[in-house]
């Protein structure tokens, strides 16, 4: 499990710059459809705590603060004590970060498959229908 930061912070902006690993992270934390869910709820709300986003998700506050926890690992949120409760917030820059690196692989992709796509060869009538060559049956 990673390692978790300090109340009130957020993961610096220098680990955010062009890292896979800190991309993977982001994956990560965003592959649990819960912990999308809470992601969801802290934006709608601006900022709320684990009780409020567990009432809103339909899950337990200690299951939320795990999922924080999880989602703060990944910079994908920070917290604000306000005497003895928690805030969360969305922090937006790892998502632009995860953002900008689907697309640039996206590129490369789309790019990759163009290039197969122009070597592979064009179906002719007898093959088109699913039957090669030409017998019907």
């Amino acid at each position: 499990m990673a390692a978790r930061l300090p109340t009130g912070s957020a993961r610096p902006a220098a680990a955010a710059e062009g890292s896979d690993g800190f991309v993977g992270e982001v994956f990560s934390a965003l592959a649990d459809p819960t912990r999308r869910a809470v992601l969801r709820a802290v934006a709608e709300r601006g900022q709320a705590s684990a009780t409020d986003l567990g009432a809103a998700v339909g899950v337990t506050r200690q299951a939320v603060a795990k999922h924080l926890d999880q989602l703060a690992a990944a910079g994908l949120v920070a917290d604000d004590r306000q005497g003895r409760e928690r805030l969360w917030r969305v922090t937006p820059a790892p998502m632009a970060t995860a953002a900008d690196w689907l697309a640039a692989n996206g590129a490369a992709w789309d790019a990759r498959l163009a290039r197969l796509a122009a070597l592979a060869p064009t179906p002719d009538a007898s093959t088109a229908n699913g039957r090669a060559g030409g017998r019907t049956g």
